[in-house]
């Protein structure tokens, strides 16, 4: 009997778990006057920050604690805490579709997401990753691009 209340007691904590990163993520909405240039305030501001995996800044970042924190701080805007699930919290958008300020993701597949980044036009985002904070190349030999989002509507 005992084993069985622990059982039902860690599926109703992992489902918990589940539905509250479904819950907070698309439910933030952007503040009505942010833009994009915001955005890229709060980003270039961290340039050359260290990389320390599952930081949050604000004195050092992860790929997906960055984006959050660029966000939060630049749009008012919560997003979920780990790489995938901001992918699958968001909508889908093509990488010819890419706006400023929309996220760009790296792994396996859609389904084995390991890096985000925040596209900056030109083919070029602003992420975290080993070296730092850092601009680079969405398309780097490094990275395998497996798709993109669109958080929120900017005003620039």
């Amino acid at each position: 009997m005992k084993l069985h209340k622990q059982i039902i007691l860690v599926v109703v904590a992992f489902f918990a778990l589940l539905t509250a990163g479904f819950s907070t993520a698309s439910a933030a909405k952007a503040d009505d006057d942010a833009s994009y240039s915001s955005l890229y305030t709060v980003a270039k501001q961290n340039l050359g920050k260290p990389y320390v995996w599952g930081a949050t800044g604000p004195s050092s970042f992860d790929c997906s604690g960055f984006t959050s924190y660029v966000y939060k701080k630049g749009a008012g805007v919560k997003l979920p805490r780990t790489a995938q699930a901001q992918y699958n919290a968001e909508k889908k958008v093509s990488y010819s579709n890419l706006q400023k300020g929309d996220l760009v993701f790296f792994g396996g597949s859609t389904s084995s997401i390991s890096h985000v980044g925040m596209y900056i036009g030109n083919g070029k985002m602003v992420d975290a990753q080993n070296r730092g904070v850092i601009t680079e190349n969405v398309k780097a030999p490094w990275w395998h691009y497996v798709g993109g989002v669109h958080v929120t509507d900017l005003d620039d």
